[in-house]
């Protein structure tokens, strides 16, 4: 295999030394072009891990590495949009000190917007559209900067379930068509399987990998043709038997 973009080697963390881990000798690899998902019960440190990758956090043990100059998005369950900005002032805030002027700041904030299908609202402030519509923005708002990664920490839980289908499908086509290598966290195993080409799973506290699995799929997928087949259930079933037992112990 080619060097993994990103990779951590043995990493643990505790926040104060007294504290049990929420991580532990987490040994992991993404390839470049890859969408791994990170499912597991909550509170068993998967956002802390994207933390971890996105150098929010150091590891109290091991070693995150990252390809040196890979530029990084970080998309967040809350759109955390600026609330006096319109839509496409909060996606050229995520550009603003790369000396661009300002004609290079509305072009590539419009097409970031336009990748995420909201040409028309730039002149919109957040409050003024649906909570899908502002997941969309934060996620142009990553998108402006041409990231080489993207990391995802559940940014369709917050949302109703006919709204996430819908993003859901417009994340694997723009993931697809980037060709950005993705980390996503997730609790839900069917948005795991629509969108990884990988999923990893992780034990309750102190987090711990599991186990690992191809998602056999390929990259034209879809929810509907997913039902369909036998293979889907099957895994599916897999994956809830792996996660039931960590359930409970984090119950």
């Amino acid at each position: 295999m080619a060097d993994p973009l990103i990779s951590t080697e043995g990493v643990s963390l505790r926040f104060r030394r007294s504290e049990d881990a929420v991580l532990d000798d987490v040994s992991m690899h993404v390839r470049e072009g890859e969408l791994v998902a990170l499912i597991g019960p909550s509170g068993c440190g998967k956002s802390t891990l994207l933390n971890l990758v996105s150098g929010l956090l150091a590891p109290s043990a091991g070693r995150v590495q990252v390809r040196e100059g890979v530029r990084m998005a970080y998309v967040f369950q809350s759109p955390r949009l600026l609330p006096w900005r319109t839509l496409q002032g909060n996606v050229e805030f995520g550009l603003e000190g790369r000396g661009l002027g300002r004609g290079a700041l509305a072009e590539r904030a419009q097409r970031a917007l336009a990748q995420v299908n909201l040409t028309g609202h730039e002149r919109k402030y957040p409050q003024e559209l649906s909570g899908g519509m502002q997941q969309r923005a934060a996620l142009a708002r990553g998108l402006a900067i041409d990231p080489a990664v993207c990391l995802l920490d559940e940014p369709f839980g917050a949302l109703d379930a006919l709204t996430r289908s819908y993003l859901q499908d417009e994340l694997m086509e723009i993931v697809r068509g980037t060709g950005m290598t993705t980390m996503l966290v997730t609790h839900d195993i069917d948005e795991a399987l629509l969108l990884a080409d990988r999923v990893i799973v992780m034990t309750a506290r102190p987090g711990r990998l599991s186990a690992e699995v191809d998602v056999p799929f390929g990259a034209e997928r879809s929810s509907d043709a997913l039902l369909g087949r036998a293979d889907y259930a099957e895994l599916r079933r897999q994956l809830r038997e792996m996660l039931r037992p960590q359930a409970a112990i984090a119950a």
